[in-house]
């Protein structure tokens, strides 16, 4: 008869084996696909070089590829390098909120926020309202594997250049103002944007303006004039959704302002989203705009330049470097779009990487990873270089693409 020290024994004998088996192979796996994505990018790195000599290249599938669809959490944010821990003790002390506003394209979202994510900072996603529910569901699962990215509680059937744009971006801004995560500046992006700068970059860039916001604006040239002019109104219906301008005129602004125009897209600091949600101006504000074309346009400019407002800039103009856009009729300037127009904005195509290489800004706009791949891969592959290279971490090795 064996005794029952000598089964337990073999048992545990056993298990160890199994389990040193199964680890191996899984340390097999992991440096198989350390090996694999060093080619990839390898390759990628020489593609990039060639294409800004001028070569032309067509890929047909993606280098720095993700895996989303087929891992766990833990698994994802491994083989997919996200950056886990914090680079730097002056990022550390300088968290940052993002808004993204999206409703297709899950690829180029999650090449965004790949791109953009550290652990410190923390990020509100608005979906359109009227998005594929697949889409919608993907995002949902992409933000369920980062304890300090969200949905927004609120969604928006979003219409291009209605108030609900505007309204978007809000309702993250008030989940944002209720998180614990303790940021400094909260920057709204879309779908389509990617960022030029490293995180790091962007807290200097920020540090520098001393807790002023930046809304990039002027007074009205004369064709936006009509924007805030004439009643707009926005029009859904199940096939199509704009805004329709009538031949209404509107009554004044609220509290005497002067209207501004500028950018939809800005950096705003902590005390200022207080004062855009909770401020009587910026409210009635608000609800004069619901009926103006492209309010984003004009709401944050308008209120940062009241003197008095936190962080406010009264004699601010286009300061700020915040967006690379390559408008049509600004050829003569930017030298042309490689890529296709859309809505009179260049989608960068391989052509236009040197100038997006070189420019001041923080990101760019706009993206499709689909149709030209190679813009945001080798856009991607140099961002995250210079991210590891800033880095004061032990850098770890799944970090590397």
């Amino acid at each position: 008869m064996v005794s029952c020290k000598y089964c337990l024994f073999s048992v545990s004998l056993l298990s160890v084996l199994i389990f040193v088996f199964i680890y191996n192979k899984k340390l097999q796996e992991d440096r198989h696909l350390l090996r694999t994505a060093l080619l990839n990018a390898s390759l990628l790195a020489e593609t990039c070089v060639e294409l800004l000599r001028g070569e032309v290249f067509h890929l047909k599938e993606n280098a720095l590829k993700t895996t989303f669809t087929e891992s766990t959490c833990f698994e994802y944010r491994v083989q997919s390098h996200y950056i886990t821990q914090t680079l730097s003790e002056e990022e550390a002390a300088f968290p940052l909120a993002f808004t993204m506003t999206i409703h297709k394209d899950f690829g180029t979202f999650e090449r965004l926020f790949r791109a953009v994510y550290m652990p410190q900072n923390v990020y509100c996603v608005h979906v359109d309202r009227k998005a594929r529910a697949t889409f919608r569901l993907q995002v949902e699962q992409l933000l369920s594997c980062f304890p300090n990215a969200f949905l927004a509680s609120r969604m928006e059937p979003v219409v291009y250049g209605g108030i609900s744009r505007l309204q978007a971006d809000l309702n993250c801004l008030r989940d944002l103002v209720a998180s614990e995560v303790p940021w400094k500046y909260v920057i709204n992006t879309c779908g389509q944007d990617f960022p030029l700068k490293t995180n790091k970059e962007i807290v200097q860039h920020l540090k520098g303006f001393k807790g002023k916001n930046i809304t990039p604006g002027v007074l009205p040239p004369a064709h936006a004039v009509g924007r805030t002019k004439y009643v707009h109104q926005e029009l859904l219906d199940s096939k199509n959704s704009y805004v329709h301008k009538t031949a209404q005129l509107k009554p004044p602004p609220p509290h005497n302002m002067t209207i501004y125009f500028g950018s939809a897209y800005v950096a705003l600091t902590r005390e200022f989203a207080n004062f855009v949600l909770q401020d009587q101006q910026a409210l009635d504000l608000l609800s004069w705009s619901k009926d103006t074309y492209s309010p984003d346009e004009h709401f944050w400019v308008t209120l940062n330049r009241i003197p008095g407002v936190p962080g406010s800039m009264p004699n601010a103009s286009w300061t700020g470097n915040l967006r690379a856009v390559k408008w049509i009729d600004m050829e003569d300037k930017h030298g042309g779009c490689h890529g296709h127009y859309v809505h009179g904005i260049c989608i960068y195509g391989n052509g236009d990487l040197k100038w997006l290489m070189d420019s001041p800004c923080l990101f760019a706009n706009k993206f499709e990873l689909n149709t030209y791949p190679l813009t945001i891969e080798c856009l991607e592959l140099r961002l995250r270089e210079r991210t590891l290279n800033q880095s004061e971490t032990a850098i770890q090795p799944s970090w590397y693409f």
